[in-house]
């Protein structure tokens, strides 16, 4: 054996021990470099390991309630949800995204550039198209690609598109309100949104979800709203032809029962379609409710009204109308023609701006600017409507303010005031709250909120109203300014209005108009006040030449449609029908399509019912109406069965019921 330590070096034992001692070391190193690392992620962050750990694999949910339904006031639909796809991509999944990309737009109908700088964004999750048509999705199955997904969500539907589409708004693609009542009850529509706990795998796939995806039991808040989807119908169709034929800048249409302060219908035009609104934002805006303009002489039967209350004149008591110019303050009022000595009856006939300023001298400035109140002005109608319209009535200091007043210059209103305030004279001088939402349920048929009819306040007597009603009754003669709102079976009270419009940038009036027509019908016991105005008018620009008729026309379809009881046999008006050639020339263009089983009467208060069969659920309303009968329509699309059926001998107003199918 080696002598270890006659040569001085150590012997192996020696560094056996030595380099046992080191792992050794260095084992117990790691060991508690080991459990202090332990420690710090078990006690110090533990808490946020574990979630970071659950976002890898949970991900909380949230599933939106069905949107809830909105109704006319017969529970006809007028805005659904329906579940539809939307397109999603994993882009890390995708291979060669900008080729994908093209192909993926040509079949969504998309942009192609738009599309790629989105994949180029997302790294794990991208929309390619959120709420597509059957047809588009279809397409993008068929290209079998990669990466992409389908999930189900719900889209707004308006059945029938430009209905009522200002009152009613819009929804946006996530299913919030934007516009109209969509937005006004947006919470309540929209429900009670679900949450939900998904587990997903390595690549952000989803393997499970508790619950069902789509809950049926989750769902919004119904409306059931005052409109009447075909009064509706009529008064857009009829507005749309004024503004047309008057080549108008836009006009308003208010239906309303003075009885109860209900909204029938409530017309814009020109509208838009809210299940496509690529339209100008301007055309969402419901102007009928939200705007205010100066109504012109409308008010005079407000200023007249509150001084016959009051006392202050007689309706036998006469004023002197200058022959056409009156001096007041520095300025001069005019009329349109010629008058002297007017009684208050007069006055409203001819429309005499001097006669109503001299009334309102007599009146006096708090008295008038009082009664403006009572009837509603200068206080928001209370819709429920974001940004409804107050109005203005200002104090008028000065003589000339005192006197244009009198006759809606210098004071500001919206059409459903003003419809509102008609419909107090209607209702024997009590002032209704008009209403569009009549009831908001829940999903178990709960009422949420309920309303009915609201007496604000007495405005004038009964005797005052119905005198006015009288007066106003000479305005459709020969005689007044309206006669082409005149009816054959109806007495008709109204008011034309022809205003002049503010320049907002010159100040001052400019030369542009606001035609209008206020009419109560019938007359001796009203049932419906219908307003309709137009704006800027380029034909004419009188109320009782551009707005009267589209009254008449809807009034025509409103009271065939409610079954109103005619004022007066037919056969008395007959011969004044025959002398008017404005009205001969209406009763040409009626759409009789060469049947004439439409008009056959087999006696006075009888009529044959048309045949309906095949038709379209437009065509079908517009001869029923024409026949004098009140149409009641169930389903879409063109006529499968009608009761009575055709060639039945009915009474005058009358009601058919047509059910409707699709045909494809």
């Amino acid at each position: 054996m080696k002598d270890y330590k006659a040569t001085g070096r150590s012997s192996p034992s020696r560094w056996v021990r030595l380099r046992v001692a080191f792992l050794a070391v260095v084992f117990w190193a790691v060991l508690a470099g080991v459990l202090l690392r332990a420690v710090i992620l078990q006690v110090y962050e533990g808490e946020r390991l574990r979630e970071l750990a659950q976002d890898q694999y949970l991900r909380q949910i949230e599933i939106p309630a069905r949107r809830g339904d909105i109704f006319d006031r017969n529970r006809l639909p007028l805005a659904q949800s329906v579940e539809v796809d939307s397109v999603w991509v994993d882009p890390s999944l995708l291979p060669n995204p900008a080729s994908n990309a093209r192909m993926l737009a040509r079949a969504l109908h998309v942009d192609p550039e738009e599309l790629r700088a989105r994949f180029a964004r997302a790294k794990r999750f991208a929309w390619v198209k959120r709420q597509a048509k059957q047809e588009e999705v279809a397409a993008v199955k068929a290209l079998a690609l990669p990466g992409i997904g389908f999930t189900r969500e719900p889209r707004r539907f308006y059945p029938h598109r430009e209905l009522a589409a200002q009152v009613i708004g819009l929804a946006g693609i996530d299913g919030a309100g934007l516009e109209g009542l969509e937005v006004a009850f947006d919470q309540a529509l929209s429900g009670q949104n679900l949450q939900l706990l998904g587990l997903r795998d390595a690549k952000g796939r989803q393997l499970l979800t508790q619950g069902t995806l789509y809950p049926p039991n989750r769902l919004g808040a119904t409306l059931t709203l005052t409109l009447d989807r075909q009064i509706q119908y009529f008064t857009e169709k009829s507005l749309a032809k004024a503004v047309e034929e008057a080549k108008a800048l836009s006009g308003m249409a208010i239906v309303l029962n003075p009885k109860t302060g209900e909204i029938l219908a409530m017309a814009n035009f020109p509208s838009f379609n809210p299940n496509a609104p690529g339209a100008s934002r301007e055309l969402f805006r419901n102007r009928a409710a939200l705007d205010v303009f100066e109504p012109g002489s409308t008010f005079k039967s407000f200023s007249i009204a509150a001084a016959l209350e009051e006392g202050a004149i007689r309706y036998e008591d006469v004023f002197y109308c200058e022959e056409a110019a009156w001096d007041v303050g520095g300025h001069t009022i005019h009329d349109t023609h010629p008058h002297g000595w007017l009684t208050p009856a007069k006055i409203l006939q001819v429309s005499s701006n001097i006669g109503a300023a001299k009334v309102a001298q007599v009146l006096g400035r708090e008295r008038l600017v009082r009664y403006y109140e009572r009837f509603g002005f200068g206080e928001r109608a209370q819709l429920g409507l974001p940004g409804e319209a107050r109005g203005s009535v200002p104090f008028p200091k000065a003589d000339v303010s005192l006197a244009t007043a009198a006759f809606g210059h210098g004071v500001s209103a919206s059409a459903v005031q003003i419809a509102a305030a008609y419909g107090a004279l209607a209702n024997g001088g009590v002032l209704m709250r008009p209403w569009l939402v009549s009831k908001v349920t829940d999903q178990d048929g709960a009422a949420l909120l309920e309303k009915g009819p609201v007496e604000v306040r007495r405005v004038v007597s009964t005797k005052t109203a119905k005198n006015l009603i009288s007066m106003l009754e000479g305005v459709v003669e020969k005689e007044g300014t309206a006669p082409r709102a005149r009816m054959a079976e109806y007495r008709v009270a109204g008011k034309t209005g022809t205003a002049q419009k503010v320049d907002p940038v010159a100040g001052g009036y400019s030369d542009k108009r606001i035609a209008s027509f206020a009419g109560i019908v019938p007359a001796e016991d009203p049932h419906a006040v219908i307003l309709v105005v137009i704006d800027e008018p380029k034909t004419d620009v009188f109320g009782g030449l551009v707005a009267a008729p589209a009254f008449k026309e809807i009034a025509t379809s409103v009271m065939a449609y409610l079954g109103v009881p005619p004022s007066r046999p037919r056969s008395l008006s007959a011969p004044a029908l025959a002398v008017n050639s404005t009205e001969r020339e209406e009763s040409k263009q009626r759409p009789v399509a060469g049947e004439s089983d439409i008009t056959d009467r087999t006696d006075r208060g009888t009529v044959k019912v048309p045949d309906l069969q095949g038709r379209l659920g437009r065509d079908a309303v517009e001869r029923l109406l024409t026949a004098s009968l009140q149409p009641r329509l169930s389903g879409s699309g063109r006529v499968a069965s009608q009761t009575p059926p055709a060639g039945s001998i009915v009474e005058k107003g009358s009601r058919v019921s047509v059910e409707l199918v699709l045909r494809h």
